[in-house]
């Protein structure tokens, strides 16, 4: 295994019904990596980044994280999945390394912002609110935010929603983050806050797979770019993928959004 890889797909398959969503998808993300995945609403993007963590189940492939084996290597085998050692693949540890943020900021209406971020790290960590509350007022300034930590989500703009949902992924210390079109649901004007929270992540060196249609972002911080269609990886490459595409799909894609 590549020393500096945290996580790895193979021949990856997953349907929903006869759908067949993913298909045969091989993909690497290494230390410090920054891969942008891109391509048309349907391609099957979000679902590949759902089963990198888990939240979907595929039906065949493997899936490698910090080099152990979470299968199904084709079984039949619904959950749990067995590793190939027998173990069984507890998605719990994935969860607990790998950090989320969705489209939609999925807060908790009812708790603050502080409550929201140190829910994670009290309930699955088993750490004291002082000293999640510290951590979570650490992750609550580097996004700009520890002056709301007693606000409500119904008190934020959805810039400043999605940014408490970006640190409550950081306060659980993720090996690799994974973004979900994270400025999909925000007004134009809102964007550009959540981003420039993004390329600081980038800039510190955090392990990053984010799916977007932000291609100036994707040119920017992409190391690795991925296109796909039709639950396809139809190319990849570096940021050259943007201005010089080799498949015509690529193509076709890029002159219509740019």
């Amino acid at each position: 295994m590549d020393e500096k890889e945290i996580l790895r797909v193979e021949n990856l398959n997953k349907y929903f019904g006869d759908h067949h969503v993913l298909k045969n998808i091989n993909m690497r993300v290494r230390q410090g990596e920054h891969v942008v995945i891109f391509g048309p609403s349907g391609s099957g993007k979000s679902t590949l980044l759902r089963c990198m963590n888990l939240l979907e189940e595929p039906q065949s492939g493997s899936l490698y994280f910090l080099g152990k084996d979470y299968g199904p290597k084709g079984s039949k085998k619904v959950w749990p999945w067995q590793s190939t050692d027998g173990n069984v693949a507890d998605p719990r540890y994935l969860r607990t390394h790998i950090g989320m943020v969705f489209q939609q900021f999925n807060l908790f209406p009812h708790l603050n912002v502080l409550d929201n971020v140190t829910l994670a790290l009290r309930r699955n960590k088993k750490i004291s609110r002082p000293e999640a509350n510290e951590k979570a007022i650490k992750q609550l300034t580097a996004v700009g935010l520890a002056n709301k930590a007693q606000a409500y989500p119904s008190q934020l703009s959805g810039g400043q929603q999605q940014r408490v949902a970006i640190a409550r992924a950081l306060v659980m210390e993720p090996r690799l983050m994974l973004f979900d079109e994270p400025t999909s649901a925000l007004d134009p004007e809102l964007v550009g806050e959540v981003l420039a929270v993004m390329k600081d992540l980038a800039l510190q060196g955090m392990t990053m797979v984010v799916v977007t249609h932000e291609m100036g972002f994707a040119r920017e911080v992409g190391d690795h770019l991925v296109f796909m269609d039709d639950g396809c990886i139809v190319e990849e490459g570096g940021p050259e993928v943007l201005s010089n595409p080799n498949n015509d799909r690529t193509k076709l894609f890029i002159k219509a959004i740019l």
